[in-house]
């Protein structure tokens, strides 16, 4: 029994789109102070050290095995608890 080229198309339309939702490329990027006009570079540290408090949070997240619908609980306990 042969499949029909509309169930192969739809195979590859949807092995691509896996491909695509899956690259980390377009996870946000940590920001550079250096490469910021001197007048905002102040703010752009503030921001990377969130940035890298978030990412250990997300982290420690991972090794947790947080379920997905719990995620943002446990990163945002998580950057409270980094507060204090």
């Amino acid at each position: 029994m042969r499949s029909s080229p509309l169930k192969k198309l739809l195979g590859f339309a949807f092995a691509a789109l896996m491909v695509t939702a899956a690259d980390p490329g377009l996870a946000q990027k940590l920001v550079n102070p250096d490469a910021v006009a001197p007048e905002h570079r102040a703010a752009a540290e503030q921001r990377r050290a969130e940035q890298i408090k978030i990412v250990a949070c997300q982290h420690k997240a991972d090794e947790a095995k947080v379920l997905p619908r719990d995620r943002a609980a446990h990163v945002n306990k998580c950057l409270e608890s980094s507060q204090n």
